[in-house]
């Protein structure tokens, strides 16, 4: 059946691209080869190493003796969520085979690509041991520069490398600094390889998933949690970050396939992980609202 093939083909790759111009996070997303598969299904291993320094040189014994100690981290996969979308034959029919296009597009931009972002965020805010920022709400831009000086000299101090740290603002506080243009506002950005404004209603310390079946949550997607608070800026060097998506089924079921209705079914599915290496929970740093 290569027409159906190729239809489902052409939706596909329509429903890709709009998610990758949606979403703020695909930045972080990392390469699924840098990781090998761990002992039960939803693990995957990755290495950890830490060898001595060095020590005092003698003429008469030499060096002293240093040592590696390599060891396989677990990390587990904790993001599997979906659904699927129907649309009667007639409906999209009659909407002039809009509906189920637009039904598609509209998940990915409007539901899958934030509730993505705003689980990546809150995830990494409850890592222990990132470096936080006393929490506070910016009353200027300039208090917004001090912050990130105060930021970059603790990302410093902590050797973590400049090459690769990506800033995520709210587009508030990004604009605010625009505004000023002054060459010390244009060296604050400058000091970081990408910027990107994220939504504050993506932008939270902790979220809740809604199940998209019990009382209250039928509506599915993500809210912001009870102890959640409005992130103000991150910052994030890239290599101190697992993420990768080891599934994802986005496919078309057409209505003659389709065995208990006469309906365009679209079954969307991700499968991944957010998390951070252990030795380099360093390379967040998180300032938050009070």
């Amino acid at each position: 059946m290569p027409n159906n093939i190729a239809l489902a083909k052409n939706y596909t790759d329509l429903l890709d691209e709009v998610y990758r111009g949606a979403s703020v996070t695909a930045d972080l997303t990392g390469d699924p080869r840098m990781v090998r598969a761990g002992a039960n299904a939803n693990e995957i291993l990755y290495p950890q190493i830490n060898i001595t320094g060095l020590g005092d040189y003698t003429r008469n014994s030499g060096y002293t003796k240093g040592a590696v100690d390599l060891v396989w981290k677990t990390a587990t996969y904790n993001y599997d969520r979906g659904t699927k979308i129907s649309v009667d034959t007639m409906d999209d029919q009659e909407s002039f085979d809009i509906a189920f296009g637009m039904a598609g597009s509209t998940l990915q931009k409007e539901k899958v690509a934030p509730e993505a972002d705003a689980f990546t965020f809150a995830t990494l805010a409850g890592i222990e041991g990132i470096s936080k920022a006393t929490p506070t709400t910016f009353s200027d831009a300039i208090e917004f520069l001090t912050a990130l000086l105060e930021a970059k000299n603790k990302m410093d101090e902590d050797e973590v490398p400049e090459e690769g740290r990506i800033l995520y603002a709210t587009p508030t506080l990004l604009n605010s600094v625009m505004a000023l243009d002054t060459i010390k506002s244009r060296e604050a950005l400058n000091a970081f390889s990408i910027k990107k404004k994220v939504p504050q209603s993506r932008f939270y310390t902790a979220i809740d998933l809604l199940d998209g079946k019990s009382e209250g949550e039928e509506l599915g997607h993500y809210k912001k949690a009870a102890t959640g608070k409005d992130i103000n800026f991150m910052i994030v060097h890239k290599p101190a970050i697992i993420k990768y998506d080891k599934h994802i089924a986005s496919n078309i079921i057409l209505p003659e396939n389709n065995p208990d209705s006469d309906s365009y079914i679209s079954k969307y599915r991700k499968y991944g992980i957010v998390d951070v290496y252990k030795n380099k929970v360093a390379g967040i740093y998180l300032s938050h609202k009070a």
